[in-house]
């Protein structure tokens, strides 16, 4: 892991904030608004992208390239660009975009910060609700509505008891589905379609697992990052780490994760 000293942990804290400030700014300019439409980046399946998405990104570059040249970038919409610093920003300018154009309050923005060895710290930020989750370099808190809380996973509690969320019903290929439905039929309650918050949901002691799959590195990198801070655990269905996506299985503790991990490779 690459060493930082305080000041150079302040900074980054303080340029995510301002990154997620002006992602705010940006997708709250047209979300609900008339008229917003869509283009798709797929032919098979509806795979959207709008002008939100892109302006979010743009300014959340505009701001690296003044405070953090030296630093790497790995967005959804633009291509890569190469840093010297050891340091890589992965941005997710809005993450659910399909609950975006449905006017769900559910989509969010992922920042977050990783070296050789993965993510290490990382902002799932909610525009519309006012809601910001953060984790790494010590810290693990919310901001919101409420006011600033601590976050803290759930303690253990068997799988026939717990909450478990995925986007999609169909989670990846039809291999994958059939795994996810081995753990979903066993748990208490099952939810879909909340992409990014349901993770920071884990990091609120809110729900116990989230299952998914088909996910890129700008999905899960800031999830990864709050979540291990506030206890998680982020592994891929097979108990590696995932910094770059693919299967991902998002715990709230290492025994709920055993038991659903156990039936994903059943």
């Amino acid at each position: 892991m690459t060493r930082l000293s305080a000041a150079e942990q302040a900074e980054i804290i303080n340029v995510a904030a301002d990154l997620a400030d002006a992602a705010r700014v940006a997708t709250l300019l047209h979300f609900r608004s008339a008229g917003l439409s869509a283009d798709t980046k797929e032919t098979l399946r509806f795979d959207p992208v709008t002008v939100a998405d892109r302006l979010s990104e743009e300014r959340m570059r505009a701001i690296l390239a003044r405070r953090r040249p030296q630093d790497g970038i790995v967005g959804e919409e633009f291509g890569p660009h190469a840093g010297t610093s050891g340091l890589t920003w992965v941005l997710d300018p809005i993450d659910g975009t399909r609950g975006y154009l449905a006017g769900t309050p559910t989509w969010g923005v992922l920042i977050s910060i990783r070296d050789a060895t993965g993510p290490i710290y990382g902002l799932i930020d909610q525009p519309y609700i006012g809601e910001r989750f953060e984790g790494g370099f010590g810290r693990s808190a919310m901001l919101g509505p409420l006011g600033p809380r601590a976050l803290g996973c759930r303690a253990a509690r068997p799988l026939n008891e717990a909450i478990v969320f995925s986007t999609f019903p169909e989670v990846g290929t039809p291999e994958d589905g059939v795994a996810f439905h081995r753990v979903a039929t066993k748990a208490r309650l099952v939810r879909y379609g909340t992409d990014c918050y349901a993770y920071a949901l884990i990091a609120a002691g809110q729900i116990d697992l989230v299952i998914e799959a088909g996910l890129q590195a700008y999905d899960v990198q800031a999830p990864i990052a709050v979540i291990e801070a506030a206890g998680g655990i982020v592994t891929d269905w097979q108990g590696r780490p995932c910094p770059e996506g693919g299967r991902v299985l998002a715990a709230a503790n290492a025994a709920v994760h055993a038991e659903a991990m156990a039936l994903l490779n059943a």
